[in-house]
């Protein structure tokens, strides 16, 4: 790996670690703690706090582990590790994190474009992880790591979501349907033209 792509890496991984700190807190299970606060009225649908607890607890995790499997040289070191991790990371999204975040979606209000992104978003977070899950157990190693690529890329929306959130705040009215809608859709669109960019660079071994 590239020196300047180990910085990236690193730089992506030391933000993940207090984003998987903070998603945690929730684990105490108090339907007025922190942002549920601010969801009451959708809390009290009693879809809500299910899908939250799915989503945020659960890809607190998936985002931690991610890093560890798309990092070749802990993979090839450890891979009875990559094994298990795997299945925790794949269990984690199709069971919990991404049909979570689906229910989510429908209890944002920010209008039909954030709507739209968040819910396609999801799907294509379900379909890379099982088609990723799917390739493995064919022992299709190259589509399966071809994949996994786009999965993580979609994993780490989570952070890109809330970084575009922070540099755009002194210029946009993130209130705004519009702008939020973008940075939205960027958060995850952006992160699979880069997948894909790099899937084919890496033909026929990706990491």
């Amino acid at each position: 790996m590239a020196w300047r792509l180990k910085v990236i890496f690193l730089a992506g991984f030391l933000l993940a670690l207090p984003l998987a700190w903070n998603a945690l807190g929730y684990l105490n299970l108090n339907p007025r703690f922190g942002f549920l606060l601010l969801k009451q009225s959708a809390v009290e649908t009693g879809w809500y706090l299910p899908a939250f607890y799915s989503h945020v607890i659960v890809s607190a995790f998936v985002l931690v582990i991610g890093f560890f499997q798309v990092y070749q040289p802990w993979r090839l070191r450890f891979p009875n590790f990559h094994r298990v991790f795997g299945k925790i990371y794949v269990a984690g999204i199709l069971i919990f994190a991404a049909p979570g975040g689906m229910v989510m979606s429908f209890f944002i209000q920010r209008g039909p474009w954030v709507l739209m992104s968040f819910v396609l978003q999801s799907l294509l977070w379900f379909f890379t992880t099982l088609r990723a899950y799917e390739s493995i157990r064919k022992g299709e190693v190259v589509l399966h790591q071809q994949w996994m690529v786009r999965s993580f890329a979609l994993t780490l929306a989570a952070i890109t979501l809330r970084l575009y959130a922070f540099l755009t705040s002194w210029t946009f009215d993130l209130t705004h349907p519009v702008a939020y809608a973008f940075i939205a859709w960027w958060s995850w669109v952006f992160n699979l033209m880069v997948a894909e960019v790099w899937i084919r660079r890496r033909q026929p071994q990706i990491l």
